[in-house]
């Protein structure tokens, strides 16, 4: 694990966007901060959505992503938009987004999501994956997901550079917004970047950011080498301190004391998956390549730090009673 002092670029709204290093990490004196305001937020298919103040919630959100396809009514029925169009991250410039590069399928035995980031090595060829929760109702509690990452293209040679992620972020309302939120749990860059000339995980906690010109105030730890193959990812956001955890080992703790401005969020925020590619590699070997993100499950228990046994013991129950999915977030007192 190393830390490093950067700025990600910025989150276009509540849509992530491609991450840039930067040496230095610039506080701004004077933002307070404060409970998150309702405000409409167009989802991925134009609709207003509800940004909710709230207090540290209850409940828990559990999908072992069992669908028939992109099309079962159920995924909407569970909150779960598909991305289509343009806007950052990414290459792909004003269509960059596909909700057809998300599928559903079994993949050694268990359902589970598959994102794909395909191009053919130019920016208008390029499409890329996202799925999120349309609502933006998560703020502390433990985060888990169980992610195949993968080094190796299912199809092409091209070098572009794919970012395989989870994450969770609110809107930004305007230039250092005080009540911006972000946690990156996992950016796996398996072809590497962002400084890295090999594989390599991030984990990142913002405070805020203004898009132009970029400037971020946030803290990251990197943890270099391959990751190809199934893990498990999970973070606590409890007490003020946020605990990053790959397979059961803690990797990053960020808290309020962490940098000049706090990274404990401050508002609702929306959970999601997005691969997508950093740059289209050396202009000598573009072309076409496919990677493929698989997703098998995610929890989400709000207001609680559970440890990464007790998540697993929660999966395998919920497995056993045959629960696919469950979501009684804010049904308790």
């Amino acid at each position: 694990m190393h830390r490093t002092s950067f700025s990600t670029t910025p989150r276009q709204g509540y849509r992530r966007c491609a991450p840039t290093l930067v040496l230095t990490l610039t506080a701004l004196a004077g933002l307070g901060t404060g409970a998150a305001r309702a405000q409409p937020v167009p989802d991925a298919g134009g609709a207003p959505t509800t940004v909710a103040s709230s207090a540290p919630g209850c409940g828990t959100l559990f999908d072992d992503f069992d669908y028939s396809g992109r099309d079962d009514p159920a995924l909407a029925d569970h909150g779960w938009t598909l991305r289509s169009g343009g806007g950052g991250p990414g290459v792909g410039g004003g269509d960059g987004w596909s909700r057809d590069r998300v599928d559903f399928v079994d993949v050694d035995g268990q359902s589970a999501a598959r994102l794909t980031a395909r191009t053919d090595g130019t920016s208008a060829g390029t499409s890329q994956a996202e799925l999120a929760q349309r609502e933006f109702r998560f703020r502390e509690g433990t985060y888990a997901a169980r992610i195949r990452f993968s080094d190796r293209p299912v199809s092409g040679s091209g070098t572009a550079r794919p970012n395989q992620t989870f994450y969770a972020l609110s809107p930004l309302r305007y230039d250092w917004d005080p009540e911006y939120s972000e946690l990156d749990f996992a950016e796996y860059l398996s072809r590497g970047g962002w400084g890295s000339d090999g594989p390599a995980l991030f984990t990142t906690s913002y405070h805020s950011y203004q898009a132009d010109p970029w400037e971020a105030q946030n803290v990251s730890d990197v943890r270099y080498g391959s990751l190809d193959g199934w893990h498990v990812i999970s973070a606590t956001a409890t007490d003020g301190v946020i605990r990053y955890s790959l397979d059961g080992e803690e990797i990053a703790v960020h808290d309020r004391d962490s940098a000049d401005y706090d990274v404990f969020p401050r508002s609702d925020m929306q959970l999601a998956f997005n691969h997508w590619f950093i740059d289209l590699g050396d202009d000598g070997s573009r072309g076409p390549v496919e990677y493929q993100e698989h997703v098998d499950w995610v929890l989400y228990h709000a207001g609680t730090a559970s440890s990464p046994e007790q998540v697993r013991e929660d999966v395998d129950s919920y497995r056993a009673s045959g629960v696919s999915h469950t979501d009684d977030l804010g049904a308790c007192g």
